[in-house]
């Protein structure tokens, strides 16, 4: 089994790189299927259930032996024998800001793997909060790789973006509520009074603003009056946390751009630690599964599905659970890193056989 997917990781990057280097993606990815023959998620899991995935010149499988698992597989084992989800509900959640690599082919197998091992469901959501970053190519570029690796999310499309009113009511509510206000400072003041783990944070003048000041300001922000850095919306929380998550974190910000999806309907944009916690909980996700850097985003996660109003369908609440990345010795794994190297001219992109793979 570990050595299929390993395959199938390894051959998702060789996708990505032919993408970027060689022309047509179809005629690669064909050539790469016959070559390959890689199994994918669904068939994988039959054939280990069957007991049919045995390494060569090993004995047949005990049936009655333990399967092997980790700890992810034994909360969900605890939460659907005890009655906590009636089913499993996972989530892949990329950004539609640059092409997939191995890295992410982790979180594929993650998701849509334990979604189909415990009958469960995954929703295929991409994460649009950023009009500026997401492009088309993208966005078709994932969507064929998930495919491609066996993900099955049959009508579960959806993006961040499909809910972005009900992301401003929640925000309405927050700031009726005394949990968010409407702030002036730039975001380097911002930066500068929220401290460090040595210095203490300090609040800005419009911390105490009052909700109804902000709710207007916050409508007239929704309604365009504003260019962009003149305001920001952010949680009332914790300016004395340790936790530099929970030191008033901005929740939106303006930004005059055309989104890929809703068009020129907003000029405000959700964040993502914002926007990320309420798609899970709108899509009644009950294990959203990430990388161990978002350990730290977890209380404010916690904070944010709590405190939404109207609450939200699912009970109980969604619960973020982190795991180790996948990681490489001497690669670059990231979106924003790889495009940078093409950008100040270190790689050349397409061609270049060093990215894994180009972003370009």
């Amino acid at each position: 089994l570990a050595s299929t997917m390993l395959a199938g990781l390894l051959t998702l990057g060789a996708v990505s790189m032919m993408r970027a280097s060689s022309g047509p993606v179809a005629s690669g990815r064909a050539a790469l299927r016959a070559g390959a023959q890689a199994l994918t998620l669904r068939q994988l899991s039959a054939l280990r259930r069957a007991g049919r995935i045995v390494a060569k010149g090993a004995p047949a499988p005990d049936k009655d032996a333990p399967i092997a698992t980790n700890f992810v597989r034994n909360i969900i084992k605890d939460d659907l024998a005890s009655g906590k989800h009636a089913q499993l509900v996972t989530r892949f959640p990329p950004e539609p800001n640059g092409f997939l690599h191995i890295g992410h082919a982790k979180s594929i197998c993650l998701n849509f793997g334990l979604a189909d091992e415990f009958a469960g469901i995954t929703y295929m959501r991409l994460d649009d909060t950023n009009p500026l970053k997401e492009e088309q190519l993208y966005v078709d570029s994932i969507l064929d790789d998930v495919r491609w690796l066996g993900g099955d999310w049959g009508d579960r499309l959806t993006h961040a973006s499909d809910y972005f009113a009900q992301m401003y009511e929640i925000a309405e509510h927050l700031i009726e509520d005394g949990k968010a206000y409407v702030d002036s400072a730039s975001l380097e003041m911002i930066r500068e009074y929220r401290g460090n783990y040595a210095t203490a944070a300090r609040p800005t003048p419009d911390r105490e603003r009052p909700a109804a000041e902000s709710l207007e300001l916050f409508r007239r922000m929704r309604a365009g009056d504003f260019a962009e850095g003149k305001y920001v919306l952010r949680a009332k929380i914790d300016l004395s946390a340790a936790n530099m998550n929970m030191r008033d974190p901005v929740l939106y910000r303006v930004r005059h751009a055309t989104h890929p999806q809703t068009g020129d309907a907003w000029c405000i944009y959700p964040m993502y630690d914002y926007a990320h916690p309420i798609s899970d909980a709108l899509e009644s996700i009950t294990h959203s599964l990430c990388t161990l850097e978002f350990q730290d985003h977890r209380p404010l996660y916690d904070w944010v599905v709590h405190n939404m109003r109207p609450a939200p369908p699912c009970d109980p609440l969604p619960r973020q659970i982190e795991v180790s990345r996948l990681n490489i010795h001497f690669t670059v794994l990231s979106k924003r890193k790889l495009i940078r190297l093409v950008e100040e001219g270190h790689v050349r992109g397409g061609g270049d056989p060093r990215p894994p793979p180009p972003p370009r």
